[in-house]
């Protein structure tokens, strides 16, 4: 989101811009880091096509991801943080073929491991800053979840302790270029039909949380 660019860019020195596939890449650095901060839009196509750009174009070699999502696990409160154990597309359903939901077909990986090191360094920052965290599996698809019973059955299902429209396709996209990677995200509802009374009013806060957690990771990736 833009609130989540500017406050990245404030950071930012050296910078310049690269516009590819429609989208504005903004290199610099963070104190000793050279970084790549962009902005990949709503969905998994924008976030596949916006990964690859970067492993390809800007040979990045690690991909941090941050935004907001809708908790699943009913103990991750508003303004919480979940760390990516693993990523997964709720929405791939090939079922009437024989597959279950969730699986890639003639794939033998449907849910990609985030990165152990940056996995541990994410839960390091939230510590030092005293937020609310909980590390397990994001749930990925083209869709806005607003109610309880798509909830429960995410959770039932899947296992997922909260859902977003990006994650589960910068994590393929990462798996498929060898490149590590973690999925960071802040709570803005509780995906139970409440987004549009919660989350205008969270995103400026979710976008501070995200914005300290890189700020505290930066210099040890």
């Amino acid at each position: 989101m833009d609130e989540e660019i500017n406050l990245l860019l404030r950071g930012m020195e050296n910078k310049c811009t690269e516009v590819k596939c429609g989208i504005p890449f903004y290199s610099g650095t963070f104190g000793d880091r050279s970084v790549v901060v962009c902005k990949s839009g709503v969905g998994k196509v924008n976030a596949a096509v916006t990964t690859q750009v970067l492993i390809d174009t800007f040979k990045a070699s690690q991909v941090l991801f941050t935004g907001v999502a809708g908790a699943l696990h009913p103990e991750l409160n508003i303004g919480g943080i979940v760390i990516s154990s693993e990523c997964m597309q709720h929405d791939m359903d090939v079922t009437p073929l024989g597959f279950a939901r969730g699986i890639i077909p003639y794939q033998e990986v449907s849910s990609f491991p985030a990165d152990p090191e940056l996995v541990r360094l994410a839960q390091k920052a939230c510590r030092e800053l005293q937020v609310q965290y909980m590390t397990g599996k994001v749930l990925s698809g083209d869709q806005f979840i607003a109610s309880q019973e798509t909830v429960t059955r995410l959770r039932e299902e899947f296992d997922g302790v909260c859902a977003e429209m990006e994650g589960a396709a910068v994590a393929q996209a990462c798996y498929m270029n060898s490149t590590p990677f973690v999925i960071i995200r802040s709570m803005s509802d509780k995906a139970d039909g409440s987004a549009h009374v919660n989350f205008t009013e969270f995103t400026v806060e979710a976008s501070k949380h995200s914005h300290a957690i890189l700020e505290h990771m930066l210099p040890y990736v």
